[in-house]
Protein backbone atom coordinates (compact mmCIF):
# COMPACT_ATOMS: atom_id res chain seq x y z
CA UNK A 1 0.00 0.00 0.00
CA UNK A 2 0.85 3.76 -1.11
CA UNK A 3 2.28 5.69 1.72
CA UNK A 4 -0.37 8.23 2.56
CA UNK A 5 1.45 11.59 2.40
CA UNK A 6 -1.72 13.59 3.87
CA UNK A 7 -1.57 11.70 6.83
CA UNK A 8 2.53 12.48 7.43
CA UNK A 9 3.76 15.40 10.19
CA UNK A 10 4.71 18.55 8.95
CA UNK A 11 7.76 20.76 10.38
CA UNK A 12 6.68 23.17 13.24
CA UNK A 13 5.19 26.21 12.47
CA UNK A 14 7.23 28.17 14.85
CA UNK A 15 10.70 27.95 13.14
CA UNK A 16 14.11 28.00 15.30
CA UNK A 17 15.85 31.23 16.18
CA UNK A 18 19.75 29.74 16.33
CA UNK A 19 23.00 31.64 17.05
CA UNK A 20 26.04 30.39 16.29
CA UNK A 21 29.96 30.36 16.31
CA UNK A 22 32.01 32.58 14.44
CA UNK A 23 34.27 29.73 13.09
CA UNK A 24 29.97 28.11 11.69
CA UNK A 25 29.65 31.29 10.07
CA UNK A 26 33.02 31.15 8.11
CA UNK A 27 32.13 27.57 6.89
CA UNK A 28 28.37 28.47 5.75
CA UNK A 29 29.94 31.12 4.10
CA UNK A 30 31.63 28.59 1.61
CA UNK A 31 28.60 26.36 1.18
CA UNK A 32 29.35 23.76 4.67
CA UNK A 33 26.20 21.99 4.68
CA UNK A 34 26.13 21.68 8.32
CA UNK A 35 26.48 23.04 11.22
CA UNK A 36 27.37 20.80 14.59
CA UNK A 37 26.10 20.70 17.84
CA UNK A 38 28.86 22.09 20.04
CA UNK A 39 28.56 24.97 17.07
CA UNK A 40 25.40 26.22 18.32
CA UNK A 41 25.35 29.03 21.04
CA UNK A 42 22.35 29.53 21.42
CA UNK A 43 18.58 28.62 20.39
CA UNK A 44 14.73 29.79 20.79
CA UNK A 45 13.58 26.66 21.77
CA UNK A 46 14.04 22.48 21.23
CA UNK A 47 12.47 21.46 18.19
CA UNK A 48 11.28 18.15 16.62
CA UNK A 49 13.17 16.64 14.01
CA UNK A 50 12.54 18.55 10.66
CA UNK A 51 11.40 21.30 12.00
CA UNK A 52 13.31 24.64 10.18
CA UNK A 53 15.79 26.38 12.36
CA UNK A 54 16.98 29.93 10.90
CA UNK A 55 20.97 30.95 11.72
CA UNK A 56 21.68 34.24 12.58
CA UNK A 57 24.46 36.40 12.96
CA UNK A 58 25.52 38.45 15.92
CA UNK A 59 23.89 41.33 14.20
CA UNK A 60 20.59 39.09 14.33
CA UNK A 61 21.02 39.13 10.59
CA UNK A 62 19.92 36.07 8.70
CA UNK A 63 22.75 33.67 7.77
CA UNK A 64 20.88 30.41 6.72
CA UNK A 65 18.10 28.25 7.13
CA UNK A 66 18.27 24.38 7.69
CA UNK A 67 16.52 21.05 8.88
CA UNK A 68 16.79 20.27 13.09
CA UNK A 69 17.81 17.06 13.70
CA UNK A 70 18.53 16.37 17.68
CA UNK A 71 19.83 13.06 17.24
CA UNK A 72 22.29 13.93 15.39
CA UNK A 73 26.05 15.46 16.31
CA UNK A 74 25.39 17.76 12.96
CA UNK A 75 22.45 19.90 14.64
CA UNK A 76 21.93 21.41 11.44
CA UNK A 77 21.19 20.16 7.80
CA UNK A 78 21.97 23.26 5.99
CA UNK A 79 19.52 24.02 3.25
CA UNK A 80 20.03 27.82 2.16
CA UNK A 81 22.93 30.39 2.84
CA UNK A 82 22.79 33.79 2.16
CA UNK A 83 19.51 35.81 1.74
CA UNK A 84 15.81 34.52 3.39
CA UNK A 85 14.19 32.23 1.23
CA UNK A 86 10.81 30.14 1.98
CA UNK A 87 10.89 25.95 2.37
CA UNK A 88 7.75 25.39 0.27
CA UNK A 89 6.88 23.31 -2.97
CA UNK A 90 8.43 25.83 -5.14
CA UNK A 91 12.12 25.75 -3.42
CA UNK A 92 11.87 21.79 -3.49
CA UNK A 93 10.96 22.13 -7.23
CA UNK A 94 13.84 24.53 -7.66
CA UNK A 95 16.57 21.92 -6.19
CA UNK A 96 15.20 19.30 -7.49
CA UNK A 97 14.99 20.75 -11.06
CA UNK A 98 18.88 22.08 -10.27
CA UNK A 99 19.53 18.21 -9.82
CA UNK A 100 18.34 17.56 -13.31
CA UNK A 101 19.74 20.06 -14.93
CA UNK A 102 23.45 19.17 -13.79
CA UNK A 103 22.72 15.86 -15.28
CA UNK A 104 21.65 16.70 -18.54
CA UNK A 105 24.34 14.99 -20.32
CA UNK A 106 23.36 11.81 -18.87
CA UNK A 107 20.33 11.85 -19.18
CA UNK A 108 20.31 12.54 -22.98
CA UNK A 109 22.35 9.80 -23.42
CA UNK A 110 20.15 6.20 -24.74
CA UNK A 111 23.20 4.28 -23.26
CA UNK A 112 22.35 4.74 -19.51
CA UNK A 113 18.74 4.99 -17.87
CA UNK A 114 19.65 4.68 -14.08
CA UNK A 115 21.57 7.90 -12.59
CA UNK A 116 21.70 9.71 -9.12
CA UNK A 117 19.10 12.30 -9.28
CA UNK A 118 20.02 13.97 -5.47
CA UNK A 119 23.22 13.44 -4.51
CA UNK A 120 22.55 14.31 -0.74
CA UNK A 121 24.22 17.54 0.81
CA UNK A 122 26.07 18.10 -3.12
CA UNK A 123 23.02 18.86 -4.45
CA UNK A 124 21.59 21.00 -1.41
CA UNK A 125 19.40 18.02 0.24
CA UNK A 126 21.81 16.89 2.77
CA UNK A 127 20.33 13.69 3.85
CA UNK A 128 19.24 12.01 1.26
CA UNK A 129 20.01 10.52 -2.21
CA UNK A 130 17.19 10.07 -4.67
CA UNK A 131 18.29 7.36 -7.24
CA UNK A 132 16.24 6.42 -10.35
CA UNK A 133 16.58 2.85 -12.05
CA UNK A 134 14.46 3.32 -15.48
CA UNK A 135 11.43 4.74 -13.66
CA UNK A 136 11.38 2.95 -10.67
CA UNK A 137 13.01 5.92 -8.11
CA UNK A 138 14.62 5.14 -4.73
CA UNK A 139 14.85 8.07 -1.79
CA UNK A 140 16.89 7.09 0.86
CA UNK A 141 16.62 9.02 4.01
CA UNK A 142 19.97 9.50 6.23
CA UNK A 143 18.51 11.50 8.52
CA UNK A 144 14.88 11.44 10.73
CA UNK A 145 14.72 15.18 9.67
CA UNK A 146 13.48 14.65 6.27
CA UNK A 147 10.07 12.64 7.13
CA UNK A 148 8.03 15.87 8.20
CA UNK A 149 9.17 17.35 4.12
CA UNK A 150 8.46 14.29 2.65
CA UNK A 151 5.05 15.36 1.78
CA UNK A 152 6.03 18.42 -0.23
CA UNK A 153 9.18 16.66 -1.92
CA UNK A 154 7.25 13.96 -3.08
CA UNK A 155 5.14 15.34 -5.63
CA UNK A 156 7.96 17.52 -6.86
CA UNK A 157 9.68 14.39 -7.51
CA UNK A 158 6.92 12.62 -9.28
CA UNK A 159 6.42 15.62 -11.23
CA UNK A 160 9.92 15.96 -12.46
CA UNK A 161 10.69 12.48 -13.35
CA UNK A 162 7.81 11.17 -13.55
CA UNK A 163 8.76 7.75 -12.47
CA UNK A 164 6.32 4.44 -12.09
CA UNK A 165 7.04 3.92 -8.07
CA UNK A 166 8.99 6.13 -6.06
CA UNK A 167 10.79 3.87 -3.38
CA UNK A 168 11.61 5.03 0.39
CA UNK A 169 14.83 3.36 2.42
CA UNK A 170 16.15 4.17 5.53
CA UNK A 171 19.94 3.99 6.66
CA UNK A 172 20.06 2.18 9.70
CA UNK A 173 20.41 5.34 11.79
CA UNK A 174 17.04 6.05 11.06
CA UNK A 175 13.86 5.04 13.02
CA UNK A 176 11.27 3.57 10.72
CA UNK A 177 7.78 4.34 11.38
CA UNK A 178 5.33 1.92 10.60
CA UNK A 179 2.50 3.65 12.12
CA UNK A 180 2.83 6.40 8.69
CA UNK A 181 3.31 3.08 6.87
CA UNK A 182 6.97 4.51 6.01
CA UNK A 183 8.77 1.16 6.80
CA UNK A 184 12.17 -0.28 4.15
CA UNK A 185 10.97 -0.44 1.02
CA UNK A 186 7.36 1.23 1.07
CA UNK A 187 6.08 2.80 -1.84
CA UNK A 188 5.98 6.88 -1.69
CA UNK A 189 3.95 6.92 -5.05
CA UNK A 190 3.16 3.54 -7.23
CA UNK A 191 3.41 0.42 -6.65
CA UNK A 192 6.61 -1.28 -5.08
CA UNK A 193 7.77 -3.95 -7.51
CA UNK A 194 7.99 -6.93 -6.95
CA UNK A 195 10.87 -8.38 -9.04
CA UNK A 196 14.49 -6.83 -9.98
CA UNK A 197 14.14 -3.61 -12.20
CA UNK A 198 16.44 -3.52 -15.71
CA UNK A 199 18.08 -0.98 -16.70
CA UNK A 200 20.79 0.13 -18.95
CA UNK A 201 24.31 1.21 -17.88
CA UNK A 202 26.94 1.55 -20.68
CA UNK A 203 24.25 0.33 -23.42
CA UNK A 204 24.40 -2.81 -21.41
CA UNK A 205 21.42 -4.60 -19.40
CA UNK A 206 22.01 -4.73 -15.92
CA UNK A 207 19.61 -5.60 -12.96
CA UNK A 208 18.69 -3.53 -9.10
CA UNK A 209 16.98 -4.35 -6.57
CA UNK A 210 15.31 -1.31 -5.08
CA UNK A 211 13.89 -2.59 -2.08
CA UNK A 212 16.39 -5.06 -0.84
CA UNK A 213 19.87 -4.47 -2.35
CA UNK A 214 22.64 -2.47 -0.96
CA UNK A 215 21.96 1.53 -0.85
CA UNK A 216 19.44 1.79 -3.29
CA UNK A 217 20.03 -1.29 -5.21
CA UNK A 218 23.18 -0.70 -7.63
CA UNK A 219 26.02 1.59 -7.05
CA UNK A 220 25.81 4.13 -9.91
CA UNK A 221 29.05 5.88 -9.22
CA UNK A 222 31.32 3.52 -10.84
CA UNK A 223 29.55 3.94 -14.71
CA UNK A 224 32.69 5.78 -15.71
CA UNK A 225 34.89 3.20 -14.10
CA UNK A 226 33.51 0.74 -15.54
CA UNK A 227 33.49 1.47 -19.79
CA UNK A 228 37.27 2.57 -18.43
CA UNK A 229 37.37 -1.12 -17.54
CA UNK A 230 35.45 -2.14 -20.84
CA UNK A 231 37.94 -0.72 -22.98
CA UNK A 232 40.97 -2.26 -21.10
CA UNK A 233 39.47 -6.04 -21.02
CA UNK A 234 40.05 -7.83 -24.60
CA UNK A 235 41.69 -10.79 -24.47
CA UNK A 236 42.48 -10.71 -20.71
CA UNK A 237 42.00 -12.64 -17.82
CA UNK A 238 40.14 -10.34 -15.42
CA UNK A 239 39.52 -10.53 -11.60
CA UNK A 240 36.70 -8.49 -9.97
CA UNK A 241 37.46 -8.28 -6.36
CA UNK A 242 34.36 -6.88 -4.40
CA UNK A 243 32.06 -7.26 -7.36
CA UNK A 244 28.93 -6.96 -5.64
CA UNK A 245 26.35 -7.82 -8.66
CA UNK A 246 29.16 -7.48 -11.46
CA UNK A 247 28.98 -4.27 -12.95
CA UNK A 248 32.62 -4.37 -13.31
CA UNK A 249 32.46 -8.37 -14.25
CA UNK A 250 29.98 -7.65 -16.86
CA UNK A 251 32.11 -4.97 -18.60
CA UNK A 252 34.72 -6.63 -19.16
CA UNK A 253 33.08 -9.60 -20.23
CA UNK A 254 31.87 -7.28 -23.46
CA UNK A 255 35.17 -5.61 -23.57
CA UNK A 256 36.51 -8.90 -25.03
CA UNK A 257 37.83 -10.45 -21.93
CA UNK A 258 38.27 -14.33 -22.29
CA UNK A 259 38.12 -15.11 -18.61
CA UNK A 260 36.02 -12.80 -15.56
CA UNK A 261 36.03 -14.14 -11.86
CA UNK A 262 33.23 -12.07 -9.67
CA UNK A 263 35.01 -12.07 -5.98
CA UNK A 264 32.19 -11.28 -3.14
CA UNK A 265 31.21 -11.87 0.25
CA UNK A 266 27.29 -11.56 -0.51
CA UNK A 267 25.47 -14.90 -2.21
CA UNK A 268 22.99 -13.05 -3.63
CA UNK A 269 25.04 -10.16 -5.04
CA UNK A 270 27.46 -13.63 -6.65
CA UNK A 271 23.84 -14.92 -7.85
CA UNK A 272 23.21 -11.49 -9.49
CA UNK A 273 26.71 -11.13 -11.24
CA UNK A 274 25.31 -14.42 -12.84
CA UNK A 275 22.17 -13.25 -13.74
CA UNK A 276 23.89 -9.73 -15.29
CA UNK A 277 26.01 -12.13 -17.01
CA UNK A 278 22.83 -13.95 -18.64
CA UNK A 279 20.90 -10.71 -19.25
CA UNK A 280 23.70 -9.89 -21.87
CA UNK A 281 24.21 -12.90 -23.56
CA UNK A 282 23.12 -11.88 -26.68
CA UNK A 283 26.44 -9.62 -26.78
CA UNK A 284 29.42 -12.12 -28.75
CA UNK A 285 31.93 -11.28 -26.28
CA UNK A 286 29.75 -11.86 -23.13
CA UNK A 287 29.17 -15.18 -24.93
CA UNK A 288 31.89 -16.14 -25.48
CA UNK A 289 33.81 -15.37 -21.70
CA UNK A 290 34.01 -17.97 -19.27
CA UNK A 291 32.82 -16.52 -15.99
CA UNK A 292 33.35 -17.80 -12.24
CA UNK A 293 31.74 -16.78 -8.85
CA UNK A 294 33.85 -16.88 -5.83
CA UNK A 295 31.53 -16.55 -2.66
CA UNK A 296 33.10 -15.83 0.39
CA UNK A 297 35.73 -13.14 2.28
CA UNK A 298 37.76 -11.23 -0.57
CA UNK A 299 40.77 -11.20 1.40
CA UNK A 300 40.81 -14.96 2.20
CA UNK A 301 39.83 -15.51 -1.99
CA UNK A 302 42.74 -13.66 -3.41
CA UNK A 303 44.93 -15.44 -0.67
CA UNK A 304 44.13 -18.65 -1.68
CA UNK A 305 44.30 -17.85 -5.22
CA UNK A 306 47.81 -16.99 -4.57
CA UNK A 307 48.32 -20.31 -2.89
CA UNK A 308 47.16 -22.00 -6.52
CA UNK A 309 49.16 -19.59 -8.15
CA UNK A 310 46.35 -18.47 -10.01
CA UNK A 311 47.57 -15.25 -11.77
CA UNK A 312 45.70 -12.65 -14.07
CA UNK A 313 46.07 -9.48 -16.85
CA UNK A 314 43.63 -7.16 -15.05
CA UNK A 315 42.49 -6.96 -11.17
CA UNK A 316 39.84 -4.44 -10.55
CA UNK A 317 39.95 -4.26 -6.80
CA UNK A 318 36.45 -1.98 -5.59
CA UNK A 319 35.90 -2.14 -1.82
CA UNK A 320 33.36 -0.92 0.06
CA UNK A 321 33.97 2.30 2.81
CA UNK A 322 36.50 1.35 5.37
CA UNK A 323 36.22 4.37 7.10
CA UNK A 324 32.43 4.47 8.50
CA UNK A 325 34.39 7.29 11.14
CA UNK A 326 37.59 9.42 11.66
CA UNK A 327 39.09 7.03 13.90
CA UNK A 328 38.18 4.42 10.98
CA UNK A 329 41.04 6.02 9.29
CA UNK A 330 44.37 4.27 9.99
CA UNK A 331 42.73 1.13 9.83
CA UNK A 332 41.02 1.81 6.41
CA UNK A 333 44.95 2.54 5.37
CA UNK A 334 46.00 -0.67 6.61
CA UNK A 335 43.17 -2.75 4.51
CA UNK A 336 43.96 -0.75 1.22
CA UNK A 337 47.49 -1.85 2.14
CA UNK A 338 46.74 -5.38 2.14
CA UNK A 339 44.44 -4.96 -0.60
CA UNK A 340 47.48 -3.72 -2.64
CA UNK A 341 49.86 -6.35 -1.66
CA UNK A 342 47.11 -9.15 -2.17
CA UNK A 343 46.02 -7.14 -6.01
CA UNK A 344 49.70 -6.58 -7.15
CA UNK A 345 51.04 -9.73 -6.49
CA UNK A 346 47.77 -11.45 -8.47
CA UNK A 347 48.87 -8.93 -11.69
CA UNK A 348 50.86 -10.80 -14.46
CA UNK A 349 54.27 -8.58 -15.34
CA UNK A 350 52.44 -6.23 -17.77
CA UNK A 351 48.83 -6.41 -16.23
CA UNK A 352 46.93 -3.71 -14.89
CA UNK A 353 45.51 -2.71 -12.08
CA UNK A 354 42.50 -0.68 -10.97
CA UNK A 355 42.33 0.21 -7.64
CA UNK A 356 39.30 2.18 -5.94
CA UNK A 357 38.60 3.86 -2.61
CA UNK A 358 35.07 5.53 -1.74
CA UNK A 359 36.02 6.37 1.91
CA UNK A 360 35.54 9.68 2.18
CA UNK A 361 37.63 10.05 5.06
CA UNK A 362 40.86 8.79 3.11
CA UNK A 363 41.80 11.37 1.39
CA UNK A 364 43.16 11.04 -2.43
CA UNK A 365 46.62 11.52 -1.63
CA UNK A 366 46.61 9.49 1.31
CA UNK A 367 45.01 6.26 -0.90
CA UNK A 368 46.84 6.85 -3.69
CA UNK A 369 50.00 7.53 -1.38
CA UNK A 370 49.35 3.73 -0.08
CA UNK A 371 49.08 1.78 -3.32
CA UNK A 372 52.46 3.37 -4.58
CA UNK A 373 54.16 2.59 -1.13
CA UNK A 374 53.31 -1.09 -1.02
CA UNK A 375 54.08 -1.22 -4.70
CA UNK A 376 57.66 -0.06 -4.01
CA UNK A 377 57.98 -1.99 -0.74
CA UNK A 378 57.15 -5.07 -2.84
CA UNK A 379 59.72 -4.82 -5.34
CA UNK A 380 56.44 -3.12 -7.84
CA UNK A 381 56.84 -0.52 -10.13
CA UNK A 382 53.50 1.13 -10.65
CA UNK A 383 53.18 2.98 -13.84
CA UNK A 384 50.24 4.87 -13.47
CA UNK A 385 48.74 6.11 -16.17
CA UNK A 386 44.85 7.39 -15.00
CA UNK A 387 43.09 8.78 -12.12
CA UNK A 388 39.50 8.91 -11.82
CA UNK A 389 37.01 10.56 -9.36
CA UNK A 390 33.22 11.19 -9.27
CA UNK A 391 30.73 11.22 -12.91
CA UNK A 392 28.46 13.75 -13.64
CA UNK A 393 25.27 12.54 -11.16
CA UNK A 394 27.58 12.40 -8.39
CA UNK A 395 28.66 15.75 -8.07
CA UNK A 396 31.16 17.62 -5.24
CA UNK A 397 29.14 20.33 -3.98
CA UNK A 398 31.87 20.93 -0.55
CA UNK A 399 35.31 19.17 0.80
CA UNK A 400 34.29 16.49 2.38
CA UNK A 401 31.91 15.24 -0.76
CA UNK A 402 34.60 14.05 -2.40
CA UNK A 403 35.17 10.24 -1.41
CA UNK A 404 35.08 8.25 -4.93
CA UNK A 405 38.93 8.00 -6.43
CA UNK A 406 40.54 5.28 -8.83
CA UNK A 407 43.83 4.50 -9.80
CA UNK A 408 45.05 2.93 -13.53
CA UNK A 409 48.18 1.19 -13.06
CA UNK A 410 50.64 -0.93 -15.46
CA UNK A 411 52.50 -3.21 -12.97
CA UNK A 412 56.15 -4.00 -13.62
CA UNK A 413 58.21 -6.52 -11.74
Amino acid sequence: MTVDLAALPSPGEKRMAVRVTKDAHRHLRRGHPWVYDESITSLSHEGEPGDLAVIFDDDRTFAAIGMWDPSSPMRIKVLHAGKPTPIDAAFWDRRVGEAIERRRPLLDDPDHTAYRLVHGENDGMPGIVVDDYHGVAVAKIYSDAWIPHLARLVPVLVDRIEPTSLIIRFARSVEQRPELGLVEGAPLYGPAPDEPVMFLENGLTLEAHPTTGQKTGYFLDQRVNRAKVRALAEGRRVLDVFSCTGGFSVHAAAGGADEVHSVDLSLPAVEAATRNMAHNSHDPNVAACRHLVHHGDAFEVMEGLLRRNERFDLVIIDPPSFAQRQASVDGALAAYERLSKLGLALTVDGGTLVQASCSSRVTADDFFHTVHRTARREGVELEEFDRTGHPVDHPIGFAQGAYLKALYATVHR
